[in-house]
């Protein structure tokens, strides 16, 4: 009687489990499937519908053991071999996948888009394994493998939003999952943000103490923040030579640590022009820039290089860079200024006609006039061919108006400021009237 008691009941909450089933209700299900289960314990159906329920809560892992036991209990059971099968795929188990008939095919597909995405890794073409990945995702929703090797592909991209999604709800269902806690500290290694990456790399390392990659990466990030805070405390010492090699030795740590390097790129450009390794400076910045063309620090520390070796117009062109991206009054100055040094450049250099620097007294700009007019003064070529004597006079034309400009205290404040004089009229167009020369003196 009592068997008979359980079977009836079992039944009935078959029924049930099949109701809320067809509605959809797959929680509700799984817990009638439950009842049927606990009240008749070697029913295979029972563990066949159970097992459905799972799947449609994407359960998979608990769906494949109830398969198995209803294949075990009836090894007849067609619905748990082929549940038992789907099960298999779904966890990405392509070789016991391929043990069910009807998922051949599916397996065999799913072994070569593996076998396409080992060989990308290899190759490292991240793009193709994350390709691989999500058709291979496509047949095995579940695969907790196939998506954390998606996420490491993606964090090497520099994709770092996606991956940090993919991980942490691997996380969510798997807490102690080591794989994605190595992924989610190689997110924040790859955004400059050691210290939390280090904090899980050492939980990934507790959850799998043979984790090799989680151990490389928590060794790079570590040595990698200690070398670059040595290099920054050096700067700060004023020891600019130890700066500099202090960097570079940390840009050796990780290549593929974009972020990071970028900054340790721009920090050294900074120590190269403290030493007037200025070529290398701006070598530094264009690296920072070419790993990261949001850098903003790197345009400036650029952009001051080309300004103190007169590359005007490369100094133009990043602080318009600088400019568009943050409109601030500081940038928007230094623009300005950069422009007018150029436009300054692209007129005659009266300082250099008289071979005197821009901060020349009054003194020594009539000295090296004296000197520039007798060396181009048109009666000491007298004798020369008529093309040199049209040279010798243009030049002495030139010191002449150089003269005439840096000599007059206000044309020379107009000149340094960046005026036009002949547009403002200080020129009238007129000859230079060349004096003897014996007369020129003061």
């Amino acid at each position: 009687i009592r068997v008979l008691v359980d079977t009836f009941l079992a039944e009935s909450f078959k029924e049930q489990g099949n109701a809320y089933y067809s509605k959809k209700d797959y929680s509700q299900a799984f817990n009638y499937y439950t009842k049927a289960i606990d009240a008749c314990p070697k029913n295979a159906s029972y563990y066949g519908n159970r097992a459905a329920t799972l799947m449609m809560l994407c359960r998979f892992r608990e769906a494949l053991e109830d398969s198995q036991q209803a294949v075990r209990l009836d090894d007849c059971f067609m619905k748990g071999h082929l549940r038992e099968g789907k099960c298999h795929l779904s966890l990405g188990n392509a070789m016991a996948a391929n043990q069910a008939q009807q998922e051949k095919n599916n397996a065999a597909t799913l072994l070569e888009y593996q076998r396409m995405a080992d060989f990308g890794f290899e190759k490292r073409d991240f793009r193709k394994v994350v390709y691989c990945m999500d058709r291979a995702l496509a047949l095995a929703s579940a695969c907790h493998r196939f998506k954390i090797l998606k996420a490491e592909c993606l964090a090497l991209l520099g994709r770092y939003p996606e991956a940090q999604s993919v991980a942490s709800d691997i996380l969510r269902m798997d807490s102690t999952n080591a794989d994605a806690l190595y992924v989610r500290g190689l997110c924040l290694y790859y955004e400059d943000c050691i210290d939390k990456a280090v904090q899980f790399f050492v939980q990934a390392l507790k959850m799998a103490p043979d984790h090799e990659k989680a151990r490389l990466a928590c060794r790079n990030a570590k040595a990698l923040k200690a070398k670059k805070e040595e290099g920054n405390q050096a700067f700060k010492n004023n020891n600019y030579e130890a700066a500099y090699q202090l960097y570079t030795e940390a840009l050796a740590i990780d290549p593929n640590n974009i972020k990071t390097n970028a900054k340790l790129y721009c920090n050294r450009a900074t120590a190269g022009a403290k030493l007037k390794k200025v070529d290398q400076a701006i070598e530094d910045c264009t690296s920072a820039i070419k790993l990261d063309d949001t850098y903003i620090k790197a345009y400036l520390r650029r952009a001051q290089c080309y300004m103190d070796t007169e590359q005007y117009e490369e100094a133009v062109r990043d602080y318009e860079k600088v400019y568009q991206t943050e409109k601030t009054s500081d940038h928007k100055q230094m623009l300005k200024k950069a422009q007018m040094e150029l436009k300054k450049s692209k007129r005659k250099d009266y300082y250099k006609v008289l071979g005197v620097g821009k901060n020349a007294t009054e003194d020594e700009i009539k000295k090296a006039y004296r000197k520039r007019a007798l060396m181009h003064h048109p009666d000491r070529h007298s004798s020369a061919t008529p093309e040199v004597q049209k040279e010798e006079e243009k030049k002495f034309k030139e010191v002449g108006e150089a003269f005439t400009v840096l000599s007059d205290p206000k044309k020379k404040v107009r000149y340094d400021n960046g005026h036009d004089l002949e547009d403002d009229g200080c020129f009238d167009g007129g000859g230079t009237f060349i004096f003897p020369l014996c007369s020129i003196g003061f």
